[in-house]
């Protein structure tokens, strides 16, 4: 026996035939896309008639700072979601699929790279190796977390090849702590208290898209070992079944300490935005700057993420198959990384205007 889902043609037992709902699903990622498709086009059409001038070479910084997100997100979840299942009972551990943690450093790492050339030439696009003046590094603010980011994604990679990858916690809070430091330099004003919501932000961001990402991936490989291990000559019902209720009950617990993400997400977020676009201006800013047109973007993918997580949480208080739950979930993480996405073009707009 394996461990095997309901299919639409699987009348309930107390009613007719209940079709998935994943056409919903693909209908709303298709309307998150068309409401994204602004910024995701690049700073052209976010800064088209608002009278603001991009540094050059905005859309490859953009691009840059997506990836590097993409990568902190990847092993940050990987650790927090092995966590999250060593307190499931029953579930086989010793299945786990490949880490992407090694290859996440390694984008992380190129990334962050790129990113250090660009500030050694001045926030410029570097065109040959002389325009660079990577001593300068050493010798600024900017270079120095630059510097510092490149260093702590090749110690990760490190850790994630060595046999204790747990240890690449702390070079990934130094990427978070960087980055943090970095979008509020010291002439801004309040700039601790501007970090300090940044880091909260990024922190949550990474656990909950890379934590339901490697949520998901653990599911696959429990169930697929578990067919493996049922389609033996000595395999049981109860291997398929127990895998089962792991994984749902793994996707259970994930979700219970994402509502807890997505409020200090939505807290830090609004203030941060409140900090940068006074409470008189934001509703003129939101579509008169670029900033403002790509953060209502991203507003309106983190909406539809939150839909798709309410939908996959019904599933799975309410569906006979709690592991249904898995559809919603997927398309939620298709919608996160549309919001990472929007996140590195946002860090590389020109900051809104402060009007008083």
């Amino acid at each position: 026996m394996t461990l095997i889902r309901p299919t639409a043609e699987t009348a309930g037992a107390s009613g007719p035939v209940r079709r998935p709902a994943a056409g919903r699903a693909v209908a709303l990622l298709v309307l998150v896309a068309v409401a994204a498709l602004i910024p995701l086009l690049g700073p052209r059409p976010a800064l088209d008639g608002t009278g603001e001038a991009a540094a050059p070479g905005v859309g490859g910084i953009a691009l840059l700072r997506a990836a590097l997100f993409a990568a902190l997100c990847v092993p940050v979840g990987e650790l927090f979601a092995a966590r999250l299942a060593r307190r499931v009972p029953g579930a086989p551990l010793e299945h786990a699929p490949r880490s992407w943690a090694p290859s996440a450093a390694a984008v992380g790492f190129l990334a962050a790279l790129g990113l250090a050339s660009v500030v050694a030439t001045g926030n410029l696009l570097p065109h040959h190796l002389s325009d660079m003046d990577v001593g300068g590094l050493y010798q600024s603010r900017d270079g120095k977390l630059a510097l510092l980011e490149v260093n702590a994604f090749l110690a990760a990679g490190l850790c994630a090849l060595s046999r204790r990858p747990a240890a690449q916690v702390w070079p990934l809070a130094a990427v978070a702590l960087a980055e943090a430091l970095r979008a509020h330099p010291a002439p801004e004003h309040g700039p601790l208290v501007g970090s300090g919501l940044t880091l909260v932000h990024v922190t949550c961001a990474a656990l909950w898209t890379g934590g339901l990402l490697h949520v998901l991936r653990m599911l696959r490989t429990w169930r697929t070992a578990s067919e493996a291990e049922a389609a033996e000559p000595t395999g049981t019902a109860e291997t398929a079944v127990s895998a089962g209720a792991a994984g749902a009950a793994l996707l259970g617990l994930y979700a219970r300490v994402a509502a807890v993400l997505f409020a200090a997400l939505t807290a830090t977020g609004v203030w941060s935005a409140l900090r940068r676009m006074p409470p008189g201006t934001v509703l003129d800013q939101l579509t008169a700057t670029s900033y403002g047109r790509t953060l209502l973007a991203k507003l309106v993918l983190v909406a539809a993420v939150a839909v798709l997580a309410l939908l996959a949480r019904l599933r799975l208080r309410r569906a006979a198959d709690r592991l249904s739950a898995c559809v919603p979930a997927r398309a939620e993480v298709v919608a996160l990384g549309l919001v990472v996405a929007v996140s590195g073009l946002l860090t590389a707009l020109p900051l809104p205007i402060r009007w008083s």
